[in-house]
């Protein structure tokens, strides 16, 4: 009874994700990008070994959506303590400090700041500085974006100067005091540094008045991440690129964690391809890629695994840098 319950709930739960996600659409896209997946098994909860990559040669714009799981409205506890089970992270790099570990609030208003964080050592060089109109800081390994709620402030976003990692999440909702961070993604000309996509990120500004982050990239290209919108129920990011990303390396990656169908951080993936009626939706590990206008990625069932954290969807990829015309209100 409980599998039948389960399996009539995934097919109800999956669909509705997807119709709200697009829904959600001001506009289609006019390019279909290449999902290509890169994703291996592994045992340990805290590794990323989920990496789907977003390939074109044409994209200038598109736009990032972290929405709260179909389930959140039911969900009653969350989860998101670490499960170290099966790992071993003595392999990694290790770069001490430039300084010694800080915590400072270097923005700040009424509404949204800033508060960066430098720790002991990082696995990459601490080279990335972040700026906010003057003034400069140096050897940041994690900043984030916090805004005050209704009833609170929340961070809203997370991102980690030194390989180019950023998470975000929407306010959570009414029953729940805070929601989790799952997936990261990354935005600008992905690279390989090891085992591991980055991108080499030179520096970050912060821009107050339009919430906008602009990026100077290490190749000598440039991009922006604004902040759209963010509420109860998803956030939307505007991504501006100044040139599209070629020679086949992707634009922009979603990385992830999947151990089990209980332990994971996404483990669905749905892609609307050109032309196509509807989703094509299956399991994200065996999934073979793919062109498509939108990608969505996360979960149909809960996982012990940062419960609450969003699905996050990729989607009105567009050759021009200039943002769609708003439909005149009607008078």
């Amino acid at each position: 009874m409980m599998t039948t319950l389960s399996a009539r709930l995934r097919t109800f739960l999956v669909p509705f994700a997807l119709l709200a996600s697009a829904m959600a659409a001001h506009a289609a896209g006019d390019v279909a990008v290449e999902v290509k997946n890169e994703s291996e098994q592994v045992a340990c909860a805290e590794k990323d070994n989920v990496t789907i990559k977003a390939i074109s040669p044409e994209v200038r714009r598109f736009r990032i959506e972290a929405a709260h799981p179909a389930y959140i409205a039911g969900l009653l506890r969350d989860n998101w303590d670490a499960d170290w089970t099966d790992c071993d992270m003595t392999g990694d790099p290790v770069f001490k400090a430039p300084v010694p570990p800080q915590r400072i609030t270097f923005y700040e208003s009424i509404e949204y700041w800033l508060v960066g964080y430098t720790f002991e050592s990082f696995w990459r060089p601490a080279e990335t500085t972040f700026r906010v109109g003057d003034r400069v800081e140096k050897g940041l390994h994690l900043v984030q974006l916090w805004k005050l709620g209704k009833t609170g402030s929340y961070e809203v976003l997370v991102v980690y100067p030194q390989d180019g990692y950023w998470r975000v999440r929407p306010l959570p909702p009414q029953q729940l005091s805070a929601a989790a961070y799952g997936s990261s993604f990354l935005f600008g000309p992905v690279e390989q540094d090891g085992a591991r996509p980055v991108v080499n990120i030179k520096e970050i500004a912060f821009d107050p008045k339009t919430l906008s982050f602009n990026l100077a990239f290490k190749d000598g290209s440039s991009g922006t991440l604004k902040l759209d919108s963010v509420d109860e129920n998803r956030m939307v990011l505007d991504a501006v690129l100044d040139k599209p990303v070629a020679g086949g390396k992707a634009f922009a990656a979603l990385r992830s964690m999947y151990v089990t169908e209980f332990n994971n951080d996404v483990a669905r993936i749905a892609i609307r391809e050109p032309g196509a009626k509807g989703w094509r939706e299956e399991a994200l590990m065996p999934f073979t890629g793919g062109k498509a206008t939108d990608v969505w990625m996360g979960r149909a069932t809960h996982s012990r695994h940062n419960t609450s954290s969003p699905d996050m969807v990729f989607r009105s990829f567009s050759k021009d840098p200039n943002p769609p015309a708003k439909p005149e209100a009607k008078k």
